[in-house]
C-alpha cells in the first residue's frame, strides 16, 4: 500500500505561483510512475502531468505546458508540481496519484493509478 498526502495548496491571485508537494510513504515510489489530476466543481477529475520512475519522462495537458513543472525526488519519496502564471481556470482540487510501472514511462490514463491523495483546494483570484 501507498499512501499520498497532498500540501501546498492555497488562495493566489492570478499571475502568482504555488508548489504543490505530495509525499507518499508505505513503499518506495521508485517502481511507480507519477501523476497530477485536477477536479471541478460537478466535474470529472482531469489529467494535468505526469512523470516517469526516474524523471527522464513528463507530459502535461496543453493548458499548463509552459507554466506547470512536475518533479520528483524518489530519495524522498515526493512529488512536486510547480505552478506558475496561475490562472484563474487552474481553480480546481488538485490530487496526486502513483501507478505501477514496469518500465520508466510515464502515464496519463487515469483508470491506470493504484493510488490516490485526498487532494489539496488551488484557489487563483481575478
Amino acid at each position: 500500500q501507498v499512501q499520498l498526502v497532498e500540501s501546498g495548496g492555497g488562495f493566489v491571485q492570478a499571475g502568482g505561483s504555488l508548489r504543490l508537494s505530495c509525499a507518499a510513504s508505505g513503499r518506495t515510489l521508485s517502481n511507480y510512475a507519477m501523476g497530477w489530476f485536477r477536479q471541478y466543481p460537478g466535474k470529472e477529475r482531469e489529467f494535468v502531468a505526469t512523470i516517469s520512475w526516474t524523471g527522464s519522462a513528463t507530459h502535461y495537458r496543453d493548458s499548463v505546458k509552459g507554466r506547470f513543472t512536475i518533479s520528483r525526488d524518489n530519495a524522498k519519496n515526493q512529488m512536486y508540481l510547480q505552478m506558475n502564471n496561475l490562472k484563474p481556470g487552474d481553480t480546481a482540487i488538485y490530487y496526486c496519484a502513483a501507478a505501477e510501472t514496469f518500465g520508466d514511462h510515464f502515464v496519463v490514463t487515469e483508470a491506470l493509478y493504484d493510488y490516490w491523495g485526498q487532494g489539496t483546494q488551488v484557489t487563483v483570484s481575478s
